[in-house]
């Protein structure tokens, strides 16, 4: 499973680091390690809470505002790092024993995401794997997306393509995989902009983490509204 896998390798990627470098700034403009550390943690959480929705039918949000999952995240920070790494093992622990005791009939059943979008409960172990594996990337100071599996690369772009053409706040694009042959289309503003790269590269790129190589395609090459 895609989420257990992603876990484990967060995981790895945090144990391999030591409390100095996690105290330290990331890649992610105001956050240090312990802020990602935190908010995988408490993504975990909210996660849960939207297990205990589906299996009891009881609207139980992911968080109560975006204020109190901000000021959740700032608090957790703040914690020692021991702490923190046991928050993270805690949480991610739960989450996996509360899908296990999901049925058939709960797993279809709809819960909401904190952006307001509707969505059977059979997603939330994607939406866990979105969120370790793009995260693993990000406190590891040498990360890359080439990292990522292929085939979890390749269902991240589905998702943010979806993404980006419904906000369709951002460039147009016509985006192939180098690797697979896969063409995406996402829908925008102007002429869309073809441009080739292998999947991991075109993941990393469409989440803002990573910049496409100069013969990608149109230079210089199109900038992005914020992903999430």
């Amino acid at each position: 499973m895609w989420m257990r896998a992603g876990t484990a390798w967060f995981a790895s990627v945090v144990d391999g680091l030591d409390d100095a470098t996690l105290s330290a700034d990331t890649r992610l403009p105001g956050w240090t390690g312990r802020h990602l550390l935190a908010h995988v943690a408490a993504n975990a959480t909210a996660l849960s809470n939207l297990a205990t929705w589906a299996r009891t039918g009881v609207e139980t949000p992911m968080y109560t505002s975006a204020g109190q999952r901000a000021a959740d995240i700032e608090a957790g920070a703040t914690r020692p790092v021991s702490q923190l790494r046991a928050w993270f093992t805690e949480t991610a622990d739960r989450l996996a024993a509360d899908l296990d005791v999901l049925t058939d009939r709960q797993w279809s059943a709809p819960v909401r995401t904190a952006q307001g979008r509707t969505l059977p409960a059979s997603e939330i172990p994607w939406l866990r794997t979105r969120e370790v594996v793009v995260h693993a990337v990000d406190i590891d100071p040498a990360g890359n997306f080439i990292s990522v599996p292929l085939d979890v690369a390749d269902a991240l772009v589905d998702d943010v393509v979806a993404k980006r053409s419904t906000a369709g706040d951002g460039p147009a694009l016509l985006l192939a995989a180098t690797d697979t042959g896969r063409e995406w289309k996402v829908d925008g503003i102007g002429d869309a902009a073809r441009l080739e790269a292998d999947t991991t590269t075109l993941a990393g790129w469409l989440t803002g983490r990573e910049t496409l190589p100069p013969d990608a395609g149109a230079q210089p090459a199109p900038i992005l509204p914020p992903w999430l």
